[in-house]
């Protein structure tokens, strides 16, 4: 059976950098909420074990792709379980309208929609839990798509506490340059010491960014679109990426507001949700 499933946008309500430790990786708190816009992912069993995908993407190549690193992984994983490589292969096309480097979270959203659906369609019947600590081999904010829940974020973003945030409308500007996460916390004027508060702190004082300020000061584009959206609406940039999001109470708002945007900014109109669109995919199909 060909299905075409869902990859969804997250953002980040809220990131604050909390320190470094002795490997090099960065602690932090943060909040993801889904969107219900994203990438989607069309699955074709094949008649063979071989895994393929017919995508192609510019300046990144098959095997560096998370999307068959995961697939790969899981595969993997299933024969040292089952001892056998006995399989079914796939061919994977991808709809892609997440930008790389965006900070929504696409390659990681691609990557977990892979190990959600080849579970699937292998009859697997892994758990999330143990499917989100096999992702964190690919990457550390993989767990949160494949868990499927909105969610409060420690560690270096593996540790997952499920919140239920308002589920408002956004309004997302992509200023279309790709931002490296390593670039942003090896600046030597990036803030990486935050307090490490409490979620009910944190989730009653008002939502800030801390990667916020260098990028704005690095990308001038990105600074352009903070200028602009934040004549109509509450404004942050979502993760490390170049993507920023106004907020707000309803879709009409939104929509006036994208209406008015001018040429030089690609935008698009979300609504942030508690449930990944992924998990209700497959919720459904499991029906059936």
């Amino acid at each position: 059976m060909i299905l075409t499933w869902p990859s969804p946008a997250k953002i980040n309500l809220f990131l604050y950098i909390t320190g470094i430790r002795t490997d090099g990786y960065h602690q932090l708190q943060t909040l993801f909420q889904f969107l219900n816009y994203g990438d989607s992912i069309t699955i074709e069993p094949r008649e063979d074990n071989q895994i393929k995908l017919m995508t192609s993407f510019i300046n990144l190549p098959t095997e560096n792709n998370l999307i068959i690193k995961a697939a790969f992984l899981f595969k993997r994983y299933c024969m040292e379980i089952n001892s056998t490589d006995k399989y079914q292969g796939v061919n994977i096309y991808v709809d892609k309208r997440l930008p790389f480097g965006s900070g929504l979270g696409g390659g990681s959203s691609n990557a977990a929609t892979m190990l959600i659906a080849l579970n699937y369609y292998w009859k697997m019947n892994i758990n999330d839990d143990t499917l989100a600590k096999l992702a964190l081999n690919l990457g550390s904010d993989i767990p949160v798509f494949v868990k499927g829940h909105a969610a409060f974020a420690q560690g270096i973003g593996e540790q997952l506490i499920n919140v239920n945030p308002v589920e408002k409308w956004y309004l997302v500007a992509n200023p279309k340059i790709n931002i490296i996460t390593k670039k942003i916390f090896s600046d030597s004027k990036f803030k990486r010491h935050s307090i490490k508060r409490s979620l009910n702190t944190l989730l009653k004082a008002p939502y800030k960014n801390d990667c916020e300020l260098i990028v704005r000061k690095r990308f001038p584009k990105v600074e352009n679109i903070f200028l602009w959206l934040s004549e109509y609406a509450s404004t942050r940039l979502t993760g490390t990426g170049s993507c920023v999001f106004a907020e707000f109470t309803n879709k009409s708002c939104a929509l006036k507001v994208l209406n008015k945007a001018p040429e030089w900014m690609d935008c698009f109109v979300a609504k942030g949700i508690n449930k990944s669109p992924l998990h209700k995919f497959r919720d459904d199909i499991s029906r059936y």
